[in-house]
């Protein structure tokens, strides 16, 4: 039997029919004991049904407190908006002040705006 080249295989490939490719595909499974299906992935399982921490969340400030001057300025820092855009924010409570944010970056929001006066909650 005489060895058929690369560009020979290629070229059968290019010309022959999907049943045809089909029948190929089964006749290599049988013979060489393979499969043509693609590798599942399986979720190792995990060791507890415990659900994991967000990793990231919302800051929402729920009472700007007594100091509301202090707040606002805080939240001007935080947000980089305006004057009048952060005492708009601060007046609509609950404000969500950054959303989306890493665990760690919402911790030091909210003892900002805890320092300030303000409650803080996330979500």
């Amino acid at each position: 039997m005489a060895k058929l080249t690369q560009e020979e295989i290629l070229a059968y490939l290019d010309e022959a029919t999907i049943l045809e490719l089909n029948e190929l595909v089964k006749a290599i499974e049988e013979k060489y004991g393979v499969s043509a299906a693609a590798p599942v992935a399986v979720a190792a399982p995990t060791e507890a049904a415990e659900p994991a921490a967000p990793t990231n969340v919302t800051v929402v400030m729920t009472s700007f407190g007594d100091s509301k001057v202090g707040v606002i300025k805080v939240v001007r820092t935080i947000t980089g908006l305006g004057l009048v855009d952060a005492k708009k924010l601060v007046d609509g409570i609950p404000a969500e002040i950054k959303k989306d944010v890493p665990m760690e970056e919402a911790e030091n929001i909210k003892k900002q705006l805890v320092e300030a006066g303000a409650t803080v909650e996330f979500k």
